[in-house]
């Protein structure tokens, strides 16, 4: 709210100002006529003084103390949503969203979900803040879901689990910890990778730099570039990979690239740093989505491992997750997690519940947890459905003979088109196909019903927009 100075000076008796007109800033002696400057004297620009003959009177305006506050640019993933929703035609499609969709294209919450909902109900449990690392039967059975509940890491004790609010808040808790105890380490990504993780590299202070992944040649795996990059980091690297389902691209390495890749990892002495957001979700396999990551615990190497709930469970806004750091020993990874907990507490103090209890109910009981594979396997099946179906119609409609088998070659949700920047806007501005600029799209968010219209509208944009 503006402030309003007055200063008065050599007032005579007949000069009379109301309350009311000094606020307005408007005053009137006689017939005589009001003019305005800039009070340089103060050299204040927010300040602006009004002369009356013997009479002056300084009157401060509005001007916000967040002046200087750029306005930000939308969200390049989000910002798409928003868009669509402005969109009135009826053949729009969002496909810049990762998030599960039906046949009918409207969001899915599990039935498993709702079961586990329903014991929480009956069991009249409470809404008491959780410990700093969050709910210890969710850190437990998260734990055991990604490395196996007999793997050695966890019999020993080497993991040191810490709930975070989903996967992005579990990143950012693993970059906290990087920048606070391991000064001046770089962390490699992928180019490209999910638009979010430079942005918490970057908040967190952390340096990074990208290796090579995405061939544009081939719409496939630069695994020679990829090697090369990691090989070529400083020693001490932490190397961010995606554990399955590689986001934007679908493109995963082979079981025999990964064991190549551990290979330079270990030779260079570097840290990986694995995302899990889509385990379960990408093969239908709780087991197969985590074997990058189980096998280079088998190898007695320290990482650490990013998890989501969002997509496997349809938790999106339940904001569940974790963090999990594999230690050497037992007692490294107990000061590791008192450690990710000092980190939090100023952060968010504790993570939500609600999401917490839903996992631990679900993969804690065998009955809920069968269900839950299952309902897993039909959305993945749902999609590579969707998958096979896009394939076949640009294989049919596009009679120039290019090669579109790379879209059954990527996994998980998205498929990475090709499309450059302008063939995307062509997407959108013609054709109403909603996705990110990079030529990503959302196969959770596409029908069967729709996927002639989408062949059409990539085919198009492939070949009439350079």
């Amino acid at each position: 709210m503006a402030s309003t100075m007055i200063s008065l000076a050599s007032a005579t008796p007949s000069a009379s100002l109301s309350v009311q007109e000094t606020l307005k800033g408007k005053m009137r002696l006689g017939s005589s006529s009001v003019s305005t400057l800039f009070n340089k004297e103060k050299g204040n620009p927010s300040i602006k003084k009004k002369s009356f003959g013997r009479i002056s009177m300084t009157v401060a305006v509005n001007v916000s103390r967040f002046e200087g506050i750029a306005m930000a640019p939308p969200d390049p993933i989000l910002g798409v949503s928003e868009a669509f929703r402005a969109d009135i035609d009826v053949k729009k499609l969002n496909l810049g969203v990762g998030a599960y969709r039906t046949e009918e294209l409207q969001p899915y919450v599990l039935d498993v979900v709702k079961k586990a909902e329903n014991l929480m109900l009956e069991r009249g449990e409470n809404k008491e803040y959780l410990a700093i690392e969050g709910l210890a039967a969710f850190n437990k059975v998260t734990a055991e879901l990604l490395f196996g509940a007999d793997n050695q890491v966890i019999e020993q004790q080497r993991v040191a689990t810490v709930q975070g609010l989903s996967g992005t808040g579990s990143l950012r808790l693993a970059a906290a910890l990087i920048e606070r105890y391991f000064p001046g380490a770089q962390v490699l990504i992928s180019s490209p990778t999910w638009g979010n993780h430079k942005n918490i590299f970057n908040d967190a202070r952390v340096p990074w730099s990208e290796y090579r992944y995405y061939d544009p040649k081939t719409v496939g795996l630069d695994f020679e570039g990829m090697i090369s990059d990691i090989k070529a980091a400083p020693e001490g690297s932490f190397v961010l990979l995606h554990g399955c389902a590689h986001n934007p691209t679908g493109i995963d390495p082979t079981p025999e690239q990964w064991e190549k890749i551990a290979d330079v990892i270990q030779e260079k002495n570097h840290i990986p740093f694995f995302d899990v957001a889509y385990q379960g979700f990408a093969s239908g396999s709780l087991d197969a989505d985590a074997s990058s990551v189980r096998l280079f615990a088998a190898r007695g190497m320290e990482l650490l491992v990013a998890q989501s709930y969002s997509k496997n469970l349809g938790l999106y806004a339940e904001r569940i997750g974790a963090i999990n750091v594999v230690c050497s020993s037992a007692d490294a990874a107990a000061r590791v997690k008192s450690q990710l907990k000092r980190i939090a507490r100023p952060m968010y103090s504790n993570p939500p519940v609600h999401g917490a209890r839903i996992v631990a109910n679900v993969v804690g009981d065998p009955a809920l947890f069968n269900e839950w594979k299952a309902e897993m396997e039909m959305m993945a099946g749902r999609i590579k459905n969707v998958r096979q179906k896009l394939f076949d119609s640009l294989s049919a409609k596009d009679k120039s003979g290019k090669d579109w088998s790379f879209i059954l070659k990527q996994i998980g949700m998205f498929s990475f088109t090709g499309l450059n920047k302008a063939q995307s806007d062509n997407m959108t501005n013609k054709w109403h196909v909603y996705m990110t600029k990079d030529g990503r799209i959302s196969l959770a968010g596409l029908s069967l019903a729709k996927c002639e219209y989408l062949a059409d509208a990539i085919i198009d944009s492939y070949h009439n927009v350079s």
